[in-house]
């Protein structure tokens, strides 16, 4: 547990601190954007907000880091319309991001969600591990507000945006995957040997059952999940599908996964 406990206090230092820079470059066709930094990795997701006066901003746009220039310090993210705050009360400026506005990164990075199969893995990762935890039962709340017994990207982001949750942190077969809770990208993978001796599902909490709406009929997050691991495998996939070090994970591990090698993009 003490090299669980080290592992993770080092990933949780690099990720905690929120991170600006401002935009160096914009443009507004591929609705692309560039800032210069030390260091950022792709997948971290946060906004771009314009300063009105000293004491008042305004957020324009999500942002999603997808490329880095390690060697230039140059991030290449996407902006999207926001999506945080969804008052049609609210007033709404006509900016548009522009050199100068400025991106903020990791924003919400210490709070977090364990997605965990038992009680007993719940606890042992939480209490070792200093981050601001939200309990999933608040996450089994906002699936059966949706009527999804099966939780899926979607899922999250509304959780994300509901609780200012910036981190997802997964258990599965003995490893820790802790990942952006808007991008759903991989940003560490730590080891996690603990002895799995139950699986309640969807993932462990207090609420005893998730209902699907009974006027929703199809739709994978519709059914109720039947296995813990290969579903969050499979999400994990479908959102990293250039990530060697899951690949080689699949790879090696239980050959009833297999199926999703296909499913990546490496070498392509």
């Amino acid at each position: 547990m003490k090299f669980i406990i080290v592992m993770f206090v080092v990933l949780l230092e690099l990720s905690a601190g929120i991170l600006k820079s401002p935009l160096i470059s914009v443009d507004h066709k591929s609705m692309l954007a560039s800032i210069q930094v030390e260091h950022i990795d792709v997948g971290m997701s946060g906004f771009v907000y314009h300063q009105i006066t000293k004491n008042h901003s305004t957020i324009l746009n999500n942002a999603l880091v997808v490329a880095y220039d390690d060697k230039k310090k140059i991030a290449t993210i996407q902006l999207t319309p926001y999506t945080g705050l969804q008052n049609n009360s609210l007033p709404t400026g006509k900016w548009v991001a522009s050199v100068g506005d400025v991106a903020m990164f990791a924003f919400g990075y210490n709070r977090g969600l364990l997605i965990a199969p038992s009680e007993e893995i719940y606890h042992q990762i939480t209490k070792n591990v200093d981050i601001q935890w939200v309990h999933p039962d608040l996450f089994a709340t906002v699936l059966s507000f949706r009527g999804h017994p099966t939780p899926m990207k979607a899922d999250f982001l509304a959780m994300s945006t509901l609780s200012s949750v910036g981190l997802v942190f997964i258990y599965l077969d003995q490893k820790v995957y802790m990942v952006d809770s808007k991008s759903f990208h991989i940003l560490g993978i730590n080891e996690a040997p603990l002895v799995e001796d139950s699986v309640k599902l969807p993932f462990y909490s207090r609420i005893e059952s998730i209902p699907s709406h009974w006027w929703q009929f199809w739709g994978e997050a519709n059914d109720e999940l039947e296995a813990y691991a290969p579903h969050y495998y499979e999400l994990l996939v479908q959102n990293n599908p250039y990530d060697t070090r899951l690949y080689e994970i699949i790879q090696h591990g239980d050959a009833k996964l297999h199926y999703l090698l296909k499913q990546f993009k490496i070498g392509q």
